[in-house]
């Protein structure tokens, strides 16, 4: 697997629109203009795709341009970092023009770079891995670097930073707080803190014991459910085999998986719907261990831990519950593809190795 370098200050990100064109519209001016301010204050220098800030109704009827910029992003070596300014749910429509595209799979084994989303820029990591990049599950410009208070969170901040560092392990722990979803993001929320409450539960054995180590790999659940059944689109499942995107049976077994709910909050019955598909379809007994993201809101917590039980009751895959990443606020990131190891009976998640290629200079 092929791992970007550490960010260094001075260095280019690139900022994409690679989903929902909500980064270009006139309502988003002022997280637009803070998430731009936040990364000169890291000392990068962001640049804005050429097509990242389109309306929504142009970038929606043209996923091309939207990988366009995804291409000429890589093919810049003078950038070192994409960040994605925020999910949607059509991601999976650039899968063709890019794989396809022998330039592009060149770049990104030539050129690799940071590269940073959640939510349904899964199909973007996905695509991604496949190529052979290691990518992460973090930050997206618009709700991390555009926090409307009037500082990054600092759990998300704290982690951000590790793009910086050359560390060459690091443990994920728990946010002491959680924050509610803001009812606005309108410019009238600038500099008004969230709402927070005290973390109650922290991470959550609720299945299974011992200590596991895989490669870390994931995402959004409904996102990883589009892709098997084409439950939103018919023809996500024939792209995604097209390019034979997913693991394979033995490709499971190296993994640690990692799954979280979106911002629809589907209801209990869903989650084990989606569950069932994926048990059915050999994944969930084949993996080393499971991580679940703490549910957006804490809505439908416990019902959520009591499917989980109720589905792998028959399986001696161990699940951790309650991480803070994806769609749960404040956020960390997951490297795809890292050595990790989930110590079930103590609690702890540790990367184990460097996340860059330079980590040890």
């Amino acid at each position: 697997m092929i791992k970007p370098e550490v960010l260094k200050k001075g260095d280019k990100v690139a900022i994409v629109s690679l989903s929902r064109g909500l980064l270009g519209m006139p309502f988003c001016k002022h997280e637009l203009d803070l998430g731009i301010k936040r990364l000169k204050e890291f000392g990068l220098e962001p640049v804005i795709m050429p097509n990242a800030l389109k309306d929504m109704d142009y970038l929606e009827s043209h996923p091309e341009e939207r990988a366009a910029d995804l291409k000429q992003a890589f093919l810049d070596d003078s950038i070192k970092m994409i960040i994605s300014a925020i999910g949607g749910i059509d991601t999976y429509k650039l899968i063709p023009y890019l794989m396809e595209d022998e330039d592009f799979i060149e770049a990104v084994r030539n050129h690799p770079k940071i590269f940073t989303g959640f939510s349904d820029t899964t199909n973007n990591h996905l695509m991604l891995n496949r190529i052979g990049l290691s990518t992460f599950y973090g930050p997206c410009l618009l709700v991390d670097l555009a926090e409307l208070d009037n500082e990054m969170l600092p759990y998300t901040k704290e982690y951000f930073e590790k793009f910086f560092g050359n560390e060459s392990s690091f443990e994920i722990t728990s946010s002491s707080v959680w924050y509610y979803d803001r009812k606005s993001y309108g410019e009238e929320e600038l500099g008004k803190p969230r709402e927070f409450h005290k973390e109650e539960h922290g991470f959550e054995t609720i299945h299974g014991s011992g200590v596991a180590t895989g490669k870390l790999y994931g995402g959004c659940i409904e996102s990883i459910y589009d892709a098997y059944t084409g439950s939103r689109f018919e023809d996500e499942p024939e792209i995604y085999e097209k390019y034979k995107i997913l693991p394979t049976e033995e490709e499971w077994k190296e993994k640690i998986l990692f799954l979280e709910t979106s911002e629809e909050k589907m209801s209990p019955e869903m989650l084990e719907k989606i569950l069932l598909e994926f048990k059915n379809r050999n994944i969930l007994q084949s993996v080393k261990g499971i991580i679940v993201g703490k549910p957006m809101d804490e809505v439908y917590y416990e019902e959520y831990k009591e499917v989980y039980k109720k589905v792998f009751a028959d399986l001696d895959t161990p699940i951790l519950y309650n991480v803070n990443f994806g769609h749960s606020v404040p956020r960390c990131i997951l490297p795809y593809d890292a050595e990790t190891t989930v110590d079930y009976d103590n609690k702890k998640i540790i990367i184990k190795s460097p996340i860059f290629q330079n980590a040890d200079k």
